[in-house]
């Protein structure tokens, strides 16, 4: 996503700084050459990169440095400090880097320089096919060409569009905060750049393994040496009277966000079907386009079973400040044209009604073609499917979670991401194990929720801080073992949840969350 150009803060790093104000492990913000630049030391070692991350243009000072390698506190996002190159998604494009040297007694940022080495020609298949332009299958199409794979790389896509920014569409584009251009991850021409040929608006009728091709609806036959499934999922559907109707959506698509969007023009009442994160998010957006707004679900606690009581009871709270209204342990039974009616035989007045009660894996195609499935498409720890080849990545890949022994599947565009980039390695003869620690966001309103881990069931939930003033890291617990932590208002605990998990260093977990 661009940004505006930021007034410059800090020191004049390229005048220099006292070398003692650059200590070991530390991060030091300023700008020079008229661009923000950040200086880090890492023992006998200096770096200057870039200090706004390329995502969504996070202050890169205020994250948390890994080694050589500094962690975005907003989304995670991962740079090196010797190259700005992106190591991790979400964030798809390096930082500047620029020469610094310690003299006389400062620390002084040189001009801007090229640390990144030219991808080097790799072996591999003689042709890719990703199915699915989503997260995944992007950031796969990516990291193969980033890693210098020359081969014909097929990127194919059931939606009309070029990949696109999925989580923004129920937050800052939604609430009409975020411009249309800021939506697709590239322009159009990246792809034929980069030589991926980018099929848009394409079904893909079946996968023969056996002869390792691709069958499109139109009749198209497309070979390859390697495949990657990674077609994501599908919103879970209503079928009741009334369901069909012009004002009735759901969000899960850009094309879905534009009609509400143009919905909203001549809305006044609209009624979310869901408390989950889509569902409330939604809400959030509504709200600042200024539409009355009730949320229906079944549930007693917005989120619950996925943040515990005690932050789902805060962000109810924080969208009832906002004028949202919560009709829980409620089911819809019927929609008419003006209104809704719940299973207690109470009618709402909807002009807009809105699903979010969930999506499901599209795990057809796979199955379809032998590939193993359950509640997902089943994947060894390298993204490797049962079939020869055949690869699956985001939402659709249950794989071997290590830090609990079981298969999960996360929907959350990060690990759909990440999943993929991994996925481009292995597909080129590496042997990359999927071992990132999942993790996601929320925004409601002015207000940021940042989950790492997983913990799909807890004996506990233990509370660092004050949930209701915004300030805490919550974890999640069964028997000795930290499953996730949840943070609001502490980014940079949540990066030391993250790193803690990938050491698995229990106690550095008890001293974030006791």
């Amino acid at each position: 996503m661009s940004a505006e150009e930021e007034k410059l803060t800090g020191p004049d790093l390229a005048a220099g700084v006292d070398a003692g104000d650059v200590k070991d492990g530390a991060l030091l913000a300023g700008h020079a050459h008229g661009k923000p630049v950040l200086v880090a030391r890492r023992g006998a070692h200096l770096f200057a990169i870039g200090s706004k991350c390329t995502h969504y243009g996070g202050p890169l000072a205020e994250g948390l440095i890994v080694d050589d390698t500094v962690r975005c506190p907003w989304h995670h996002a991962c740079f090196s400090l010797r190259s700005g190159e992106a190591l991790h998604a979400p964030a798809l494009n390096p930082v500047p880097c620029f020469a610094v040297e310690e003299r006389a007694g400062k620390v002084i940022v040189l001009g801007e320089r090229s640390a990144r080495p030219a991808p080097s020609s790799v072996t591999g298949p003689d042709s890719v096919v990703i199915v699915g332009a989503g997260a995944a299958g992007n950031a796969a199409a990516e990291t193969l060409r980033g890693e210098g794979y020359a081969g014909r790389l097929t990127l194919i896509g059931a939606e009309p569009s070029v990949p696109y920014d999925r989580p923004n569409l129920s937050k800052d584009y939604l609430a009409g905060a975020a411009p249309e251009e800021w939506i697709p991850l590239r322009p159009p021409e990246y792809y034929a750049e980069k030589g991926i040929e980018l099929l848009k608006g394409v079904a893909v009728d079946r996968v023969d393994p056996g002869a390792k091709r691709v069958v499109l609806a139109n009749g198209t036959t497309l070979g390859y040496g390697a495949l990657l499934l990674a077609t994501g999922a599908d919103p879970v559907r209503l079928t009741m009277r009334g369901s069909d109707l012009p004002h009735v959506h759901y969000l899960r698509t850009l094309e879905d966000s534009r009609a509400v969007i143009a919905r909203c023009a001549e809305s006044k009442r609209a009624v979310v079907v869901g408390a989950s994160f889509i569902g409330l998010e939604v809400a959030a957006s509504l709200r600042a386009r200024g539409i009355d707004v009730t949320v229906v679900a079944p549930e007693t606690v917005p989120l619950g079973r996925v943040l515990g009581e005690g932050i789902g009871g805060a962000i109810r709270k924080l969208h009832e400040d906002r004028g949202v209204v919560f009709r829980l342990g409620a089911k819809l039974v019927a929609i008419d044209a003006a209104e809704v009616t719940l299973d207690g035989g109470v009618k709402l007045p909807a002009d807009l009604v809105v699903l979010g009660i969930g999506v499901r894996p599209v795990t057809a195609l796979a199955a379809a073609s032998g590939v193993a499935t359950d509640r997902g498409v089943v994947v060894d720890e390298y993204l490797r499917t049962s079939a020869p080849d055949v690869y699956a990545a985001g939402d659709i890949a249950r794989w071997p979670y290590a830090r609990t022994g079981e298969r999960i599947r996360v929907e959350h565009w990060v690990v759909a991401q990440r999943q993929g980039q991994i996925a481009a390695l292995n597909i080129l003869g590496h042997r990359h194990p999927f071992d990132a620690i999942p993790f996601f966001w929320s925004v409601h309103y002015d207000v940021t929720i940042s989950y790492v881990g997983h913990a799909e069931r807890w004996e506990r939930v233990d509370v660092s801080g004050d949930v209701g003033s915004r300030d805490c890291a919550v974890a999640f617990r069964r028997g000795d073992a930290t499953l996730a932590v949840a943070t609001i208002g502490r980014d940079l605990a949540s990066l030391e949840a993250e790193t803690a998990m990938e050491r698995g260093d229990e106690a550095a977990l008890r001293e974030i969350v006791p």
